[in-house]
Parts: structure tokens; C-alpha cells; sequence
């Protein structure tokens, strides 16, 4: 899933990083185990400032450096480092090798396997270090003629950084130090790193993101969003004073776990821009602030036990229900999680049908309050007959009649009716059926119609083309899977 690369569900792979942190003065490169001819994955900059190459030149080369030989490169030394490569094995030698510009310069190479959790050789760890001061002066064609003290002076001038390592060091000292990174790998002993994925260190009150628990309590809350998201609409559209126990405890419970998302929301990991797990509680409190505390402190308010009480002002009920709208803006972190399902075909499938079913809810609700507010005239007290509230009743034998004692009008469709009713209509014109037993005819009604008609275009095409493109992916996939799934692993 695309999440593996956004490091959302998986413990990181840290070997690279840690390679990094302790070769800050070596120069190496790391060789793919797994391919034949041992590719190089990943070069440092050191490496290529000592070669000459750019590390887009170094890439996909054999690990071997057979790039780098040339007339004057030993052939036994070539084999030998072959039958390392091909044992996998750890080994060092003492290589005559050409930089880009063909300068021979000699190296102390190591060799060393690096094995994954499952004792598998994934990948060739190379090392090398600059020894050409303390051999015998290189005769190549270019010196041919020339004196040793000539051929030493002209070594001497073409290395900067080998003058400044002049000083301290001798000849039996440099050959046989190791660089700081061999030093800390021990080539060949228990000590060297595996390719694995490892956990990140994280203080004792902080919470991993991809952890058993806090994934149990993401799905808790993906649920519960998905149950605001109908609930809302429709508690909204109808008007429903929550005076019914069991529903208020309900909703009451459901603030009560958004709120405790919000405290758990501050002690999370979450990833950085780089891919890295960001564990630093600071950092946490503050990227969690400029992201999505306003809209889950708004979303997790209890409007629904303010509207509880009979003595609220109908206006300000009217207006703790309409903030109550703003709990759909969590559906943008529900986007986010299912993003990473959607390399699997049926799990697309399934969420576009949700999706639709969850637009055509929300359309029913919007549409019968289009009913609701034009079926009767509060400014001259009349009910409107045009009205589809109007012929629904009519044709279902629940007409609207006046009550002339309490100056209303009573009566009509029961909610659940009007509400099935809605959601039918709506489905059936988003489909673009529309059998005419449910019509539009007031011009508010007939414009809604209109828009729904171009979402259900709108949905077709979504539909057709999201098919077409899984069709497409899936013959893609099994043509390109085994290549695909090595990159990933080396990659991670």
C-alpha cells in the first residue's frame, strides 16, 4: 500500500541510517545480494568524491567495481573479489583501481554480507580507503620514461586529502587501520548490522502509530466517524430533538471518545516529510496544533446535550445543530487511512459503493429539507400543493390538515416514511431510472434534480475509468511483480 512508503503501518527499515551515522569519514557502497552481477543500490558521497563518479554514474554498476579496472588492476585480485562476492563471503584486499578521469589509484576494499532477520544475504556492504602514498609509485602510460621521484611527486599532487592524512600516519598504520566504519562494523563478526525492519525508540508516554492498540482504536474511530457522518445529516435535515435516552447516551459516549482521540492524538508518533518517525513530544503537540485539533475539538462539542433541554432558545438549538456539520470534516482523516488500501481491487469497489451510499444519504436529507421548507408558507400560513411533501402525503393517505385551534398545520408523513422516501428518490435519480412516482415541481426542486442528475453522470465516469485503470494496474502488476517487490524491500 502506498502507506509503506509513507511509513503509516510498518516498523522503518533503519540499517541505511545507521550505516550513514557511522561512516561519516568512510567512503562505501552497497550492492544488491539478491540480482546477478550485484547492482549498487546506494553510493556515499564520499565514495564518489574519492572515484570521481556522480552517484547517478555509480548506480546499477556491478559492486564489484568492474567499472573501475583497467590495464594495471591484478587479475587474481579480480577473481578473488568474484569468489567473495559469489561465497558470500568477508574479505579485504589491496585493489589497483582507475578513478572517471582514468587516474589509477590504489584501494583497501573490504567486503562484508549483510544478512536480514532471516539470515538471508541481501546486501554487499563495500568499503574503500585511499592507499596510494604508501605503494610503489604507479607506472602507466602517461610516466613512462619518468624517474620514481617524478612518479611519487605527481601521486603526491593529485591527492589533497591523502597530504593532509600525510602527517600523523605511516605506511604500517594506514594499511592495516581500518576506517571508523570498519572499525565499528567488525567485518565478519556478530556486531554488523542486519537489513531489518527495526521499531524506533520512543519515550515510555508516547504511542507508536502503526502499534497493535493504536491501530484497534483508529478503527474504532474510523467507525464512529462513519456513524456521524449519517447521524449528523439526518439529525440536522429532520430536526431531532435528541429526548430519547438511549440516543442521547449514545452520542454523549461517542463525544466522549472523540475527546479522549484528541488526548491520545498528542502522545502519537506521526511521519515526517522524509519518511522518518517523528517521536519528539514537542513536535508531536505542535504538528497535531496546525493540523487537526480545531476541527476534532469542534467535531467532539455535545450539541446534542445542549438541544436536549426543553428550554433552549430555538434559534440557538437550530445553530448547535448546524456546527454539529462540522464533525464531516473528520472525514478527510478517513480518506487518509483507506488511502493505503486502495492498491486492492475489491477493497476499491467496496469503498465507491460506501461513498455513493453515503452521497445519496446525504442528498436525501438535503432533499426533504427542500420539502420541508417550501410544503408550508410561514408568511401566509398556507401549505404549498406543488410541494413533493405534499403529494407524498397525499398518495400515501397522510394528508396535512389545519388545525385551527393551535393556528399549525399537523399531520403528514411519519419521519422514517419521509425518509425512505427521500433516499429513494435520490437513488433512483443518481442512477438516472427515476421511475416519476416521486417527481420535482417547484423550480428549487427541479434545480436539485438537475444536480443530482450531473453527480450521477459525474459517478459514471468515476466508476467506468477507476475499472478501466484496476484492469490496467492488475496486468501491469503481474508482469512486473518480482522486479517490483525486490526494489520495495531495498528500498525500505
Amino acid at each position: 500500500m502506498p502507506g509503506g512508503k509513507r511509513g503509516l503501518v510498518a516498523p522503518q527499515n533503519t540499517f541505511l541510517e545507521n550505516i550513514v551515522r557511522r561512516s561519516s569519514e568512510s567512503s562505501f557502497l552497497l550492492g544488491n545480494a539478491q540480482i546477478v552481477d550485484w547492482p549498487v543500490v546506494y553510493s556515499n558521497d564520499g565514495f564518489c568524491k574519492l572515484s570521481g563518479y556522480h552517484r547517478a554514474d555509480v548506480m546499477q554498476k556491478s559492486s564489484t567495481c568492474s567499472f573501475m579496472y583497467g590495464e594495471l588492476t591484478d587479475k587474481k585480485t579480480i577473481e578473488k573479489v568474484r569468489q567473495t562476492f559469489d561465497n558470500y563471503e568477508s574479505n579485504c584486499f589491496e585493489v589497483l583501481l582507475y578513478k572517471k578521469n582514468r587516474t589509477p589509484v590504489w584501494f583497501y576494499m573490504q567486503i562484508a554480507p549483510i544478512r536480514n532477520e532471516h539470515e538471508k544475504v541481501v546486501l554487499f556492504l563495500c568499503t574503500f580507503k585511499d592507499i596510494t602514498l604508501f605503494k610503489q609509485p604507479i607506472e602507466d602510460d602517461s610516466t613512462k620514461g619518468w624517474t620514481k621521484f617524478a612518479r611519487l611527486t605527481r601521486a603526491l599532487t593529485n591527492s589533497r586529502s591523502v597530504l593532509q592524512q600525510l602527517t600523523p600516519m605511516n605506511k604500517t598504520e594506514v594499511v592495516h587501520k581500518h576506517s571508523r566504519l570498519a572499525e565499528v562494523l567488525q567485518l565478519g563478526s556478530d556486531i554488523l548490522p542486519q537489513y531489518k525492519q527495526e521499531a524506533p525508540k520512543t519515550p515510555p508516554h508516547i504511542i507508536l502509530h502503526y502499534c497493535a492498540f493504536k491501530t484497534t482504536w483508529d478503527w474504532v474511530i474510523l467507525i464512529l466517524t462513519f456513524y456521524t457522518a449519517i447521524m449528523v445529516p439526518y439529525n440536522v435535515s429532520f430536526k431531532t430533538k435528541q429526548n430519547n435516552i438511549a440516543w442521547l447516551v449514545l452520542d454523549s459516549v461517542v463525544d466522549v471518545i472523540f475527546l479522549v482521540d484528541i488526548v491520545l492524538n498528542f502522545h502519537t508518533t506521526f511521519v515526517g516529510p522524509g519518511g522518518e518517525v517523528i517521536s519528539d513530544p514537542k513536535l508531536i503537540r505542535m504538528n497535531y496544533l496546525k493540523t487537526w485539533f480545531v476541527i476534532d475539538l469542534l467535531s467532539c462539542l455535545p450539541y446534542d446535550i445542549i438541544n436536549a433541554f426543553e428550554n433552549v432558545d430555538e434559534g440557538i438549538s437550530s445553530l448547535f445543530s448546524s456546527l454539529k456539520v462540522v464533525r464531516l470534516l473528520r472525514l478527510g482523516r478517513v480518506a487518509r487511512k483507506l488511502d493505503h488500501y486502495l492498491e486492492y481491487g475489491a477493497a476499491v469497489l467496496v469503498l465507491l459503493v460506501c461513498v455513493f451510499g453515503l452521497v445519496a444519504h446525504w442528498l436525501a436529507c438535503i432533499w426533504y429539507s427542500i420539502g420541508d421548507y417550501e410544503v408550508i408558507d410561514e408568511a401566509t400560513n398556507t401549505i404549498q400543493i406543488d410541494s413533493w411533501l405534499y403529494q407524498l402525503a397525499l398518495s400515501i393517505g397522510t394528508p396535512y390538515r389545519y388545525n385551527s385551534s393551535a393556528g399549525i398545520w399537523e399531520g403528514g408523513p411519519s419521519k422514517d416514511s419521509l425518509y425512505v422516501s427521500s433516499l429513494y428518490f435520490t437513488m433512483t435519480s443518481l442512477t438516472t431510472i427515476g421511475f416519476g412516482n416521486i417527481a420535482p415541481t417547484t423550480d428549487v426542486e427541479k434545480m436539485f434534480s438537475v444536480a443530482m442528475m450531473m453527480v450521477g453522470s459525474a459517478k459514471d465516469h468515476v466508476f467506468y475509468t477507476q475499472r478501466d485503470q484496476m484492469m490496467t494496474e492488475d496486468q501491469i502488476t503481474k508482469e512486473i511483480h518480482t522486479q517490483e517487490a525486490v526494489v520495495k524491500d531495498l528500498r525500505e
